[in-house]
C-alpha cells in the first residue's frame, strides 16, 4: 500500500469513522444449545440493532465474578446466572444496580425481578428418560429414587443449587407446600439411597451428552435440554410430574466498564419478541408477559408454563439466605 493510498483511508476514517472499531461487550453463559439460542437471538439481534459487538465467554463462573469484582478488572458486562446466586450476589455488593429507565420490568414476570437482576428465562427441573436404552422410565420422583425398579446410573445436578435437594424431599414423600424450610437430614438420607448410582453433570451439555449416550439412561435435567436433545433424534421421555421450577437471571458484575451497553444488552434479550423467539428456540419459558402471545400455541404448550398444574416452585429467597450453609454441606457430602 502506498503513501497516498494510506493518507486517503486515514482520512477517510477520520471524516465518517466508518471503519473505526467497532464498541464491544461480553456475554458471559453456561454454553451449549442455551448459549447457542441466545448468541443467535440476542447478542447477534442486538448487534444489529445496536451496532455493539457481542463477544462470548463461558461458563459462568461465580468464584471468577467475585474475583473480578474484588480486583476493579470486570470483563464480563451480563452474565447468566441462576437465579438464587443473583439474589445473593446482589445483596453481597457484588452486582451493579439495573437501570430501569433503559430496562422495562414493567411486563417481566414479578418473581425474576429484583434492584439487580432481570429473569433470562424459566425453567423447570425434570425427569429425562433415554427410551432406547431402558424397557421403563421413571415418572415420579420417587421412582427415579427407586434402584429396584430401575437399575443403574441416573445423572443428577452437581452444583449446590435449588432443585436436587427438593427433588430427594418430594422423592421421600414431603409434600409441596411442606418442603420450606428445606429438611436438610431428611433430603441427604434419601440421597444416600443412590448416591453409588449418580453420575453428576456440571453443565447442561454434559447431562444431554450422558442421556444420548446412555452412560445414564435416565434423571434429573433442566426441561430446555431435553427438548434441544429431541430435536437431535434422541427419543426421549420427559416427565413433568412435580416438575420444580426456577429461572436463570441476567446480572451485571459491579465495576463493569460497559455499564450503558449492558443495560441495553438486556433490555433487547427481555423484549417480548427476543424472549418469545429464545422460548421457541430452547423450550424454556419466556420471563416477558408479553412474549406468549406471539408464540405458536404449539410451542407454548411445550414450555412449563403449560405444566403450572403440577409445578413445584423453588424458593429463590431461601435458596438466596442458605446458599452458603447448604453448599458447605452438600459439597462435603459429595466427598465422603
Amino acid at each position: 500500500m502506498n503513501l497516498k493510498t494510506t493518507l486517503g483511508i486515514l482520512a477517510l476514517i477520520g471524516s465518517t469513522g466508518a471503519l473505526a472499531a467497532e464498541p464491544a461487550m461480553v456475554f458471559t453463559s453456561w454454553g451449549g444449545t442455551t448459549q447457542d439460542a441466545q448468541k443467535s437471538v440476542w447478542a447477534d439481534g442486538f448487534s444489529q440493532a445496536d451496532h455493539v459487538k457481542v463477544l462470548q465467554d463461558g461458563p459462568t463462573d461465580y468464584g471468577k465474578i467475585k474475583a473480578m469484582v474484588e480486583a476493579g478488572a470486570v470483563t464480563w458486562d451480563v452474565v447468566d446466572a441462576e437465579g438464587d446466586y443473583a439474589v445473593k450476589a446482589g445483596n453481597d455488593g457484588l452486582l451493579e444496580k439495573l437501570d430501569f429507565s433503559i430496562i422495562d420490568k414493567s411486563r417481566l414476570d414479578p418473581r425474576f425481578v429484583t434492584d439487580y437482576s432481570v429473569g433470562s428465562f424459566y425453567y423447570s427441573f425434570v425427569i429425562g428418560c433415554n427410551k432406547d436404552a431402558v424397557k421403563a422410565c421413571p415418572k415420579t420422583w420417587a421412582e427415579l429414587f427407586d434402584l429396584k425398579a430401575f437399575p443403574g446410573k441416573r445423572t443428577f445436578y452437581k452444583w449446590s443449587a435449588p432443585g436436587v435437594i427438593e427433588a430427594a424431599l418430594l422423592a421421600d414423600g414431603v409434600a409441596p407446600d411442606k418442603l420450606y424450610p428445606l429438611d436438610l437430614d431428611r433430603a441427604f438420607k434419601k440421597l444416600d439411597t443412590i448416591k453409588s448410582s449418580i453420575v453428576w453433570w456440571s453443565s447442561g451439555a454434559q447431562s444431554q451428552q450422558l442421556l444420548a449416550s446412555a452412560e445414564t439412561p435416565y434423571g434429573f435435567f433442566w426441561n430446555g435440554r431435553l427438548t434441544a436433545l429431541t430435536q437431535t433424534g434422541v427419543h426421549v421421555e420427559t416427565s413433568w410430574n412435580q416438575n420444580i421450577t426456577a429461572a436463570d437471571m441476567l446480572v451485571v458484575p459491579k465495576g463493569v466498564a460497559n455499564k450503558a451497553a449492558a443495560m441495553k444488552f438486556i433490555a433487547f434479550a427481555t423484549s417480548p419478541a427476543s424472549q418469545a423467539k429464545f422460548a421457541e428456540l430452547t423450550g424454556y419459558a419466556p420471563t416477558n408477559l408479553d412474549a406468549p402471545a406471539l408464540m405458536p400455541q404449539a410451542v407454548r404448550e411445550t414450555l412449563p408454563d403449560a405444566q403450572a398444574a403440577t409445578q413445584v416452585n423453588a424458593d429463590l429467597q431461601y435458596w438466596a439466605q442458605h446458599r452458603d450453609d447448604i453448599a458447605t454441606r452438600w459439597y462435603a457430602w459429595q466427598a465422603r
